[in-house]
């Protein structure tokens, strides 16, 4: 087969999974896991053969129009070229994990099947943002991720979180889509076509009018879907869903469709640089701030959400000061540890026995339990702590090094004010992102919360799941950045002295003070009898009940076990422990600029509907119903009535004739 025949069937078998997923759910069951996993192995190996004949070189550009539209054309375009072909190698190594690991985790859930063929087309969707070279196919399959996303989030509708969170996702990705949809239909105009490949060649050209307008429309829809300030407030709330469905979500879709969409369009944000000045503010707040509502989550998988959401941040960093490169290739090697993180997260829960047990505070004696997930977890925090050798290392300080480019005048294809924000935010986010990495492991791992009945050992489909992602967890980055040059346009991916050095140094104080932290929080906090709280309700033991029925925390026996004072977060945040635990109250400061005027206007035309334009239409009608009754009345029925009537009339205008004719 040619390399677009194999490149069209990388997404098709995935979306012909779905349809038979879905046809084969009721009426053969026993059909359902083999029809979920085979086509996206087979689409793995398909992604796989189609990037190893890529190699990096000449891109595979065909395609066929693909209806007339009588002004820019829709085209059926593809667009291989080393971004996509390795994006879609990740995409598809990450989805095969997750239908695998599925069957465990969700082996006894009655609503499998669906649940299967949503990711299957979730899967195919995103490798029609990858491979498309139309941006209005491409567009297709962006929107098709919102509604895999809805469904996928909400797959425990019985729960009212998982309601909330699936529609919250669909609304705030939407409100992105459309200021999107208009920037891509003013793009289309300025530039004659859809297609990736003129739209680039325009800009090359200046044939861009308006570059500023168009690239901040597509942030808004950027912002949205990757979960970047200001519309990322979705994504922890997301965690509602199954634990596969956000490894899946943070891992390799939904969320990298943004950073692979201005990765693809880079050139054009380098012709503005207000959008790359934008750009890089809204990378360094999202980076920073998700950090420090990281440092504050006791939730384990809200902690994973706004790592997400963070390492995002770094990644639009790096599109800020112009290199795509750095972008894409620690969007590889965080795919990597994040479902791995997420998927060992999956399988805590799992040997919980629920969801309600995912709380940091109330896990216990989980080292010798779950041995893989401790392991593995290690290793793939170590990998987000950006911690040599592992492959987050190697990926961020890409990121940093190419800010100190910029901030150094190496290169002119950014501003130097956009270099020194993505640096700077780049290193706060360092020391913070190691901080919270190593309270997750030291509350997960070596808490003292209570002991959690054990419900057996993991499937082996869970456990093999993790030790296949631990691999290019360690060892992606040390390799990659030697051979992705050759994909990536060039650019060198080499860590430089002055970032590796500050970069890693600011992880290491992270990681020691928090831990020195843990050591002194869990050597004063106090396992308090219950009547010892009651006897000295003003010293610490009433502080200890406080906070353990505040937060929920469980009493076993005698004994109440909060979790506020062995937490190393509460007291390296200080006063930003609270607002950062709740997402410094962004959900509440949506609610008072939008949802309660919105709410206040929808009332006044409720009002103005019912009081005002319903009077005038209950009025309009209430005159003729009126006149009509008056003339009912007078239609009796009886004969007598109706000839005296024509008397009386006939008499009336006779005497007015008389004084009509005597008046003239």
């Amino acid at each position: 087969m040619t390399t677009t025949t194999l490149a069209v069937l990388v997404p098709l078998l995935p979306f012909l999974g779905a349809l038979a997923g879905l046809l084969l759910g009721r009426t053969a069951p026993g059909f359902v896991r083999p029809v979920a996993v085979l086509p996206t192995l087979a689409s793995l190996v398909l992604a796989a053969t189609v990037a190893w004949r890529q190699g990096g070189g000449q891109a595979v550009d065909a395609a066929t129009e693909l209806t007339p539209t009588g002004s820019v054309p829709v085209e059926l375009a593809l667009y291989v070229d080393g971004f996509a072909a390795l994006t879609a190698v990740l995409v598809t190594v990450v989805a095969a994990c997750v239908q695998i690991y599925s069957t465990g985790y969700l082996r006894d859930d009655p609503r499998y099947p669906s649940y299967a063929a949503l990711v299957s087309l979730f899967t195919s969707a995103m490798l029609l943002v990858v491979y498309s070279g139309d941006l209005m196919v491409l567009l297709v399959g962006w929107e098709v991720m919102g509604i895999c996303s809805y469904f996928l989030v909400g797959h425990y509708w019985e729960t009212p979180e998982a309601r909330a969170a699936s529609l919250k996702a669909f609304l705030v990705t939407k409100l992105g889509d459309v200021p999107l949809l208009i920037g891509l239909f003013a793009l289309a105009t300025d530039a004659g076509s859809f297609r990736v490949t003129r739209i680039l060649g325009a800009v090359a050209d200046g044939g861009i009018e308006h570059p500023t307008l168009i690239c901040l429309l597509l942030l808004a829809g950027v912002a949205g879907k990757s979960a970047q300030f200001p519309l990322h407030t979705w994504l922890p709330d997301a965690m509602a869903g199954p634990t596969p469905v956000s490894a899946l979500i943070h891992a390799a879709t939904m969320v990298a469709a943004g950073v692979y969409f201005v990765a693809r369009l880079l050139p054009l944000f380098e012709a503005s640089q207000a959008a790359m000045t934008v750009l890089a503010v809204m990378a360094a707040v999202t980076m920073t701030g998700s950090a420090l509502a990281a440092l504050a989550q006791d939730d384990i998988k809200r902690v994973l959400a706004y790592s997400t959401i963070g390492q995002l941040g770094y990644m639009t960093g790096a599109l800020a000061v112009a290199d795509r490169g750095a972008a894409v290739f620690h969007l590889l090697s965080h795919g990597a540890f994040k479902a791995l993180l997420f998927l060992a997260a999956g399988v805590i829960i799992h040997a919980a026995g629920t969801n309600s047990l995912a709380a940091m505070s109330r896990m216990g004696h989980l080292r010798d339990r779950v041995p893989d997930a401790y392991w593995t977890m290690t290793v793939a925090l170590l990998a987000l702590a950006a911690i040599p050798p592992f492959s987050g290392f190697f990926s961020k300080e890409a990121v940093l090094g190419v800010a100190e480019h910029v901030v150094t005048g190496h290169t002119e294809h950014a501003p130097a004010a956009a270099g020194w924000i993505v640096l700077l935010a780049g290193l706060v986010t360092a020391l913070l992102t190691a901080a919270y990495a190593t309270r997750l492991w030291l509350l997960a791992f070596r808490g003292e919360g209570p002991e959690a009945p054990d419900h057996g050992r993991q499937p082996l489909t869970m456990t093999a799941v993790l030790w296949v992602l631990a691999v290019p967890s360690l060892a992606l980055g040390g390799f990659a950045f030697r051979v992705l040059p050759d994909w990536f346009d060039g650019h060198d991916l080499t860590p430089t002295l002055t970032t590796s050095v500050l970069g890693t140094g600011v992880a290491l104080v992270g990681g020691i003070v928090t831990y020195a932290t843990w050591r002194h929080t869990t050597a004063h906090a106090a396992r308090v009898p219950l009547g010892a709280v009651a006897a000295h309700p003003e010293g610490d033991a009433g502080l200890v009940e406080a906070e353990a029925i505040a937060s929920h925390a469980p009493a076993y026996g005698d004994i109440a076990y909060a979790p506020d004072p062995s937490d190393p977060g509460r007291l390296l945040l200080g006063p930003l422990h609270r607002p950062a635990a709740a997402g410094f109250h962004m959900d509440a400061v949506y609610t008072a600029l939008f949802v309660r005027p919105v709410r206040a206007g929808a009332n006044l035309v409720r009002f103005l509907d019912r009081e005002v334009v319903e009077t005038y239409v209950r009025g309009a009608g209430a005159l003729p119903r009126r006149l009509g009754a008056a003339v009912r009345r007078a239609q009796t029925g009886n004969v007598q009535t109706y000839v005296s009537a024509l008397l009386a009339g006939t008499v009336v205008l006779a005497v007015a004739a008389v004084l009509v004719a005597t008046g003239a």
